[in-house]
Parts: structure tokens; sequence; C-alpha cells
């Protein structure tokens, strides 16, 4: 198969988009593909990294209030169209998939007025406008939360899950703890606030950090880069209990986070898959800065089921973060109910459903 990938803005876009691809080059060596991005956008690097032919478009969002630059973007939509309508021409795909990101709007929209079977990837529980404006267009529409069908056409949405699910299946175990000096064999907790991490999960550790030392679980805190050296004068001043230990960023994440006993993270819907099909409990920190307020509806897909604890970042305090870990962490059979809760969610295959789905509109064409 040729197929075009379209998908950019954040990681929860792109990294599902890459693990589509691999899963695609595992099963079927002959497949070649093309990813069309944004020049300034994260996926230039990343895509192009994992030797991905890389094509790019000129796009911006839409602004949610009235604004100049929305007549703007509209112009560059349009010059979007026909730039990828040029590039969809020369490399023939015979399927083309929008992972989100705006950048999938000239892309998609150009390969269903040139006939060419398309689909889009939906990632969270409530859609963002680009997917549903694409929607009407589309052959197939894929999403990752039940929650997630109301938005789109019943009759071709199908239930798919997060690619991203299936590559960290590849490290179930303890084992990725050594790695950054943690014992398999002690219950371990992850806090973690995204890439780049967040300063109000931050400075509830921080008031905790004396309690989390006299814990019986050990602790891994990755503080997010842009905020490490302000962490670590703190410790200093407060000092550093030996079961905890504190890191700006890992890069071996899916590795490590297999080894964990639960979590206290955002509610990416990436993050959130990961959890899922790896049978993670965890307390969830959703963003309120995202469109839709969306990391909250993900995460009550997972509290609603018995997977996970909300603490929303209004009312998070030090106290309340480690009485939500200490509630699962010290007690073995609700830490065992939200493991079973969180298996029944995550959908180990979801890249095979995805690339089964894409082969369907593709033989129809």
């Amino acid at each position: 198969m040729r197929i075009v990938v379209s998908g950019g803005g954040t990681g929860g876009h792109i990294y599902p988009a890459l693990a589509l691809i691999r899963e695609i080059q595992e099963s079927d060596k002959k497949s070649t593909f093309l990813y069309i991005g944004t020049e300034n956008g994260l996926e230039k690097d990343i895509v192009t990294r994992e030797d991905i032919p890389f094509r790019s478009i000129h796009i911006t969002g839409f602004k949610r209030k009235l604004s100049f630059d929305n007549i703007k973007t509209v112009y560059r939509f349009l010059k979007g169209v026909q730039d990828s309508k040029r590039m969809l021409r020369e490399f023939k795909p015979d399927v083309v998939i929008g992972t989100g990101g705006y950048v999938c709007g000239p892309v998609v929209y150009a390969a269903a007025k040139l006939g060419i079977p398309s689909m889009i990837h939906e990632q969270n529980s409530v859609p963002g406008l680009t997917n549903k404006f694409l929607s009407r267009f589309v052959n197939k529409i894929a999403v990752c939360f039940d929650e997630a069908k109301a938005y789109f056409p019943e009759e071709k949405t199908i239930l798919t899950g997060n690619p991203r699910a299936s590559e960290v299946l590849h490290h179930k175990g303890k084992k990725g703890l050594k790695t950054i000096g943690m014992d398999p064999l002690k219950p371990s907790v992850l806090i973690f606030g995204g890439s780049r991490g967040a300063r109000p999960i931050n400075e509830a550790v921080l008031k905790v950090m004396t309690e989390l030392g006299e814990r019986p679980y050990q602790v891994l805190y990755i503080t997010g880069e842009v905020h490490y050296e302000r962490v670590k004068k703190e410790i200093d001043l407060i000092g550093k209990p030996a079961n905890v230990h504190i890191k700006p960023f890992v890069h071996n994440m899916p590795e490590i986070l297999a080894g964990m006993d639960l979590t206290v993270a955002r509610a990416g819907a990436t993050t959130l898959a990961e959890l899922t099909v790896l049978g993670i409990p965890s307390i969830l920190i959703p963003s309120p800065y995202v469109t839709n307020n969306h990391q909250e509806k993900n995460a009550r897909s997972l509290s609603d089921n018995g997977a996970a604890e909300i603490l929303l970042e209004n009312e998070l305090t030090g106290k309340r973060l480690i009485t939500a870990i200490d509630s699962i962490m010290l007690d073995k059979e609700r830490t065992e109910s939200m493991k079973a809760a969180a298996s029944k969610l995550g959908i180990p295959d979801a890249a095979f459903r995805l690339f089964e789905a894409m082969r369907e509109i593709s033989k129809k064409n």
C-alpha cells in the first residue's frame, strides 16, 4: 500500500501516527509512506528522525474568537489544499489518514476531493474543530473512546483505540526500573506532568516531599526539563528522601511506565492509552488549559469505570495528593481492583485495528 499520513501540533497526534506506521511496516514490508506536516511543527524533527519521507504545507489554526487572523487562516487553508492535491497526485496514495492537528485539515480534505480513500483518527473523548469538519468528507472515522462516537456519523465510526498502546506492550515488566536506579522489587509510583512538566503538580509534590520519604513505596518524580533546576534548588533545602528518584525527563518512558504500580499524570489521550493497555491504576490531574476541557472528559472515562481517581488542578494540594496516593498504594485490594478495571479499558491491538480499517476503505475504491 501507498499511504499518506498527516498529523501535527503535539506529540499526542504524532506518536500514534508513528506507531501506526511501524505496525504497517511490520505487517506489509512493501508499504511506502509520505508524511505531510508543517515546517515549524514538532512533527518535522520527530518524523524525519524516523527516516520517513516528509513534506510540509503552511497552515495555522482558527482562533475561537473573531479575529483578522482567521481570514489569513482561510487563505492558508485553501493554499494548503492546493499544495496537498499536488503532493497527493505525485505520490498516488491508496489511502490518506489524519491523526489530528490542524495540518490534517487541508491534507485530508484534498484527498476526499480527489476521490482518494481517507479517514481520521480521533484520540480524545471530545473531538477538535478539524476532525469535526473532516468527518463529513472522510470514508471512515476511528476513535479511542466510546464517548467520542456521539460526535460523528454512526455508520462510519469505529472504535480502534490508540496505536501507541500496541507499542508499549513490548515493555511489560519491571526491568526498566533498573535503568534509572530503582528497585524492581519495591512498589513504585510515577509522578509526571507531561514532557514539559506541570508547575501545579511540582508545587504539590514539593510540599509533601518529606512525607513521601516516610512511605513504604518508591517514587519516580519527573519534573519536566524547564522546571528541573528550580525543583532541584527546593529539594536541596528540603533534603531528598532515599526512596524518591528525581529526573527532568526520561527517554525510555514506555519501559519505565511498565514497571509502575501507580501513575500520577495529566490525562492526555496517549498517556491514558498506555496506562490502560498496561493495566496501571492512575491519579489523573487533567490540564484545564486544553480545548473543550477534553482532558477532564478523557479522565472521567477511566474514573467512571474504576480505573482512575481524578484530582482537579484547582483542588490540588500536597495533602490531597499524598492522601490519594496512599489510598491506592496502601490498599492492596483497591490496587488490584483498579488494575483489573484499567486492563478492561485497554485495546492492545489498536494499531492492527486501524490498519485493517485502512485496508478496508482502500479496497472499496
